[in-house]
């Protein structure tokens, strides 16, 4: 066994039994490589990665190949899950070396860390070819390599807001600025399958959670200058649906694989991820209490029930991933031929096989096939039949599991399951949402601080801004539905953290790593959105949101000039900074408070989330409360008052929702 077998992240735990010489991605293997005076490999993947056990069976499994990695080089394998500042850095520099970049990502580097070159698969005899031919370089032409690597290290160092040409903006967003950024996404999306117009096919949840929110103001507003409403709303029920119709969702299990390999959502890359399964619970909860639609309820509970079932811990928090691979093939846990479904079912078989897409010759590999719809019908149509094939399912060989608890992904999920019970009002979402949020603070939180990964009781790894922007938006949801105000002070608290260790004053942006740890050749700044938030945009709708809640415009004000300094940006490129084109929306938006102080607080809450409301923060305390929205607003004895405050203006107190709710339908009419 190689060093990785003293780690605890199951990717690199994967590779602890290869012939290669494997280490750790820390100061002692860096520090080994300028004393031995070597390059350096440094290998990146996942747990769930299915190409990177490819590349580990046929190139670091194999010992010819191993011996020319171990004479030549130092080999350094990462877990992009637990360090993606590393990741994030050599796949800029891949990029920039005009790579189309992926996973797993190999990169070759001088001895003092600098990439010169790098790409992601390679077969077996390609890879030992250009082992070969480095090693070489690195001996007869070093100096040219190591000219390389300069260069792609400068590229590295200039800033974003000069890469990007970002400067503050005098100009407000204007309700045409949104109508224009919506009618590029929707040229941009599948009028048929739904999803922007490509494949492979991610969810992308924040695209269409902008969407849906913008139709959400509109509709408020009444808006007679959007001429396309009809078109939007069509393009966003057609990606929900198209989405949970397909092989992409788990129909028999529930859940959301990471991206479908062709454009109709048929055919899964079978891996489970939890970040993306957390958003799409937000996505479809609010989709459901905008349109009533029963299916975006169904895919909720399901998907709440896989979470449930398979990656929950004993003590609350939820692992990270499940393989695409089970006994070394790519989904053979999920596929079935007809004759297994014929034998299961018996006469009920036929029904379900049409309704399912499934057939004798197979509509996927081998005769097998991924269960998928053609047309919309509810899974509860088929309950005891798919209760049936679960429990068969069950007693396959499951996928892989990558039982690391990453903070980030865990705040993602509670945001998720705040949504999830603020559309159905389930208090096991509730309880589960609160759970999670009760391990983070006992585990990833440290003076002040939040840690970045959780295994076998040990937490290791300096938290990342993404992992400070998660938990603190999480935080600031928990407190919204529990009025618990220990967790808005400990949203306070991070953020003063990430504003005293990872804010970059000249950009008035975050660093991705906290600028008193360890550097890296560079520290980088995640600017653009993709299939989660970038950590930026959660910071920035964190201060906007916590400047509401706590009254501090000094956090409002640097949110809206984050945003603004994207301005020309988030016009150009809707479709990667669909995060910050939402939060533009609802700074451009009458800030609504509702505060609910008295004994009755939280059922007049329950009683306002039944309505389907614009946005708004919700404040609560049964009794004296610090925060300043509550100053000299204590109801008398056994009375609760509701004031509904809208651009800093406040109502006259009324005594139930129905009032409260008035209030703010007026206000925006």
């Amino acid at each position: 066994m190689n060093l990785l077998s003293k780690e605890t992240s199951p990717y690199l735990l994967q590779h602890a039994n290869n012939p290669v010489n494997w280490v750790a991605w820390n100061e002692e293997s860096l520090a080994k490589a300028i004393k031995e005076d070597k390059p350096i490999i440094v290998s990146i993947g996942y747990s769930a990665c299915h190409w990177c056990h490819v590349m580990e069976h046929e190139s670091f499994e194999n010992e010819a190949v191993a011996a020319i990695m171990n004479e030549y080089f130092i080999c350094i394998k990462v877990d992009r899950e637990e360090r993606p500042d590393v990741d994030g850095i050599y796949m800029e520099a891949v990029q920039a070396m005009g790579i189309h970049g992926g996973w797993p990502l190999n990169v070759f580097l001088m001895p003092d860390g600098k990439p010169f070159y790098g790409g992601t698969y390679f077969p077996p005899n390609k890879w030992a070819g250009i082992c070969q031919n480095i090693a070489e370089a690195f001996v007869n032409n070093r100096d040219e390599l190591q000219k390389s690597a300069e260069g792609f290290t400068q590229n590295m160092l200039v800033s974003e807001a000069d890469k990007y040409g970002i400067k503050t903006s005098e100009i407000l967003f204007k309700e045409n600025d949104f109508n224009l950024i919506i009618n590029s996404l929707v040229e941009k999306a599948d009028p048929t399958w739904g999803g922007l117009n490509k494949a492979p096919k991610f969810p992308m949840p924040s695209i269409w959670l902008f969407m849906l929110d913008f139709l959400k103001q509109s509709k408020y507003k009444k808006s007679e200058n959007f001429e396309n409403f009809a078109n939007t709303e069509t393009q966003l029920k057609t990606t929900l649906d198209r989405m949970a119709f397909g092989g992409i969702y788990d129909q028999i299990g529930g859940g959301f694989s990471r991206y479908s390999v062709d454009g109709e959502w048929f055919c899964p890359h079978f891996e489970k991820m939890l970040y993306d399964n957390a958003q799409l619970l937000s996505l479809y909860s609010k989709a459901y209490k905008e349109f009533g639609a029963e299916l975006y309820k169904e895919i909720v509970y399901q998907t709440i029930g896989w979470l449930k079932r398979e990656i929950l811990t004993g003590d609350g928090a939820f692992y990270s991933a499940q393989d695409a691979d089970s006994e070394g093939i790519e989904g053979k846990f999920y596929i079935w031929s007809k004759a297994e479904i014929n034998q299961i079912l018996g006469d009920k078989s036929l029904a379900f096989c049409e309704a399912f897409q499934i057939t004798e010759e197979g509509n996927w590999e081998n005769g097998e096939n991924i269960l998928w719809k053609n047309n919309q019908f509810l899974n509860s149509k088929f309950e005891k039949e798919i209760e049936i094939l679960l429990a068969t399912r069950n007693k396959r060989i499951f996928p892989g599991l990558d039982d690391k608890i990453l903070c980030a992904w865990n705040g993602l999920l509670i945001s998720g399951l705040v949504d999830s019970y603020k559309a159905f009002a389930d208090e096991e979402f509730l309880e589960l949402a609160i759970n999670c949020g009760e391990f983070i603070k006992n585990n990833f939180y440290k003076n002040g601080k939040l840690l970045r990964s959780f295994k076998n009781g040990e937490v290791k790894i300096d938290g990342f801004l993404e992992d400070y922007a998660a938990v603190i938006s999480a935080f600031t949801a928990l407190y919204q539905i529990s009025f618990n105000e220990n967790w808005l002070s400990l949203a306070e608290t991070l953020m003063i953290t990430c504003l005293d260790e990872f804010f970059d004053e000249t950009d008035q942006f975050f660093n991705f790593s906290s600028n008193k740890t360890q550097q890296l050749i560079a520290n980088k700044k995640e600017l653009f959105d993709n299939v989660i938030p970038c950590s930026n945009s959660i910071m920035a709708h964190n201060l906007y949101d916590l400047g509401v809640l706590l009254s501090k415009n000094d956090f409002s004000d640097l949110s809206k000039t984050m945003v603004l300094k994207m301005r020309k940006l988030i016009l150009a490129n809707g479709d990667y900074l669909s995060n910050w084109a939402n939060l533009a929306l609802k700074q451009s938006q009458p800030k609504i408070e509702i505060v609910i102080y008295g004994a009755n607080c939280i059922e007049i809450k329950q009683e306002i989330q039944k309505f389907k409301l614009p946005n708004y923060y919700l404040l609560g305390s049964e009794k004296e409360s610090n925060l300043p929205l509550f100053e000299y607003r204590q109801p008398p004895e056994n009375k609760t008052f509701i004031y509904v405050c809208i651009n800093n203006t406040c109502s006259l107190p009324v005594e139930n929702a129905e009032e409260a709710v008035n209030i703010i339908l007026k206000s925006v009419d």
